[in-house]
């Protein structure tokens, strides 16, 4: 996992090429005045997911993870906190829809809380299981935006 700001003096170097590619789209963007959907990078192995959500009391939002992509979760607006863990291998699976590439585990341990304010950005491996949108504090209304990097692009 890696915890960022496109505001930072970072240069990004030291990231992967697919992931300093992604953040370069993000600094690029002004998603503010982009229509919510799918934008394509490089394709199916890379785009990026426009959306506004709602943050939600921790216990409504879901761990998850993803096999075939990473994830570079991006807040354009509002404040949420993301829950983090690794993946031990041994958590049981509640639901797995495999077109979407999305895995969710009924309970975790040892997770860790970062919130995110406009700018950051986290990146999260197949390796790291998440929960995005909870809410730090009251919920409220947030744009974000999640650039998929297929596993393909890191080798």
């Amino acid at each position: 996992m890696i915890f960022s700001s496109i505001h930072t003096k970072d240069d990004f170097k030291n990231y992967p090429a697919a992931v300093q590619r992604a953040i370069e789209y993000l600094k690029n963007n002004d998603f503010t005045k982009m229509e919510t959907g799918v934008y394509e990078i490089e394709g199916k192995l890379m785009y990026a997911q426009v959306f506004d959500a709602e943050t939600e009391p921790l216990e409504a939002r879901k761990p998850e993870y993803h096999e075939k992509y990473l994830d570079v979760q991006f807040l354009v607006t509002g404040r949420e906190k993301l829950g983090f863990t690794p993946d031990t291998g041994n958590y049981e699976v509640a639901e797995r829809y495999d077109e979407r590439d999305l895995i969710f585990v009924k309970d975790v341990e040892n997770e860790g809380f970062i919130t995110s304010t406009p700018g950051c950005f986290c990146v999260f491996f197949p390796t790291d299981i998440h929960r995005p949108q909870v809410a730090d504090g009251e919920p409220m209304k947030v744009r974000k935006v999640v650039v998929k990097v297929s596993v393909e692009l890191l080798k």
